[in-house]
């Protein structure tokens, strides 16, 4: 029987996305801390339509707005793996890594009772180690990468890159990926950015967007019997009032097609049966 999975996915940075890129001073560190507004209207959304989602929440955050994230796990989402302070794996020493990861989930374990069954790299971009840090770590699946669209796939470890000999595949193994994508991120259509050295536009209309994103669901349906479609939203970009109205009507829209709103943990347990 045909089955179509919608993972609504929100990365929950608050400022420790901004601090990690060096924008520390009180107008970034105010965006994030909009995270929170974003975050109690996607609560109350979510409650309504009786919706499980993942939150992938970096310990920054739940250390530093513990209740909310408690009131996050108790309505019964998932609590993803999204570092410490959002700093990208590539940029740090394997020791340096496992380091993040375990303090991390020390905190995750403190708001959810359990550890992180799933990780979300933050910027998503992985380093060498990474895979193996999260089999080492009892995860289930990654989130960050995009070597497909519909179906995830189990991640390798030891792949080799040269420009002068054909890609060399590495080793598969149990790690699921259930894989991403840029163009179904809030961050890249929305959000304005300005550094001394460049702008990133953003600010595209949203309901164009969720147009876009619907149409992505349609074509999973014309195109595979058993499909999962992520989408990853940061509460402070897509918590802005008619944001969340254009998504809204998304997610009605998604559930009239026949979407099942699932966890990731749950799509990935389910995806696990025929990929092990």
């Amino acid at each position: 029987m045909p089955r179509h999975i919608v993972c609504l996915t929100f990365d929950f940075d608050t400022m420790s996305a901004y601090i990690a890129r060096g924008q520390a001073s009180p107008t970034p560190l105010s965006r994030g801390e909009f995270g929170i507004v974003g975050a109690r209207r996607l609560r109350q959304f979510l409650q309504q339509r009786s919706i499980a989602a993942t939150w992938f929440i970096p310990g920054f955050t739940l250390e530093t707005y513990p209740g909310i994230c408690a009131a996050i796990a108790g309505d019964g989402h998932e609590i993803g793996h999204h570092g410490w302070n959002h700093l990208p794996p590539a940029t740090l020493t394997r020791v340096e890594e496992e380091a993040e990861l375990s303090r991390a989930n020390e905190a995750i374990e403190r708001i959810s009772g359990g550890t992180a069954r799933g990780y979300r790299s933050p910027s998503w971009d992985l380093s060498p180690h990474t895979v193996d840090l999260l089999i080492e770590h009892g995860f289930l699946y990654d989130s960050s990468m995009m070597g497909d669209d519909y179906t995830p796939y189990l991640c390798r470890r030891g792949d080799t890159a040269a420009l002068d000999r054909p890609y060399g595949f590495g080793e598969t193994t149990p790690l699921i990926e259930m894989p991403i994508s840029w163009s179904l991120d809030d961050a890249p259509h929305f959000k304005f950015t300005r550094t001394p050295t460049s702008i990133s536009q953003g600010l595209r209309p949203a309901r164009d967007v969720m147009t876009a994103w619907f149409d992505e669901f349609v074509y999973m349906k014309k195109t595979v019997d058993h499909g999962i479609l992520t989408y990853t939203m940061h509460p402070h970009v897509i918590g802005r009032g008619y944001r969340m109205l254009a998504f809204e009507d998304l997610v009605a829209k998604l559930a009239g097609a026949g979407a099942v709103f699932m966890t990731m943990e749950a799509a990935a347990r389910e995806a696990r049966q025929t990929l092990i």
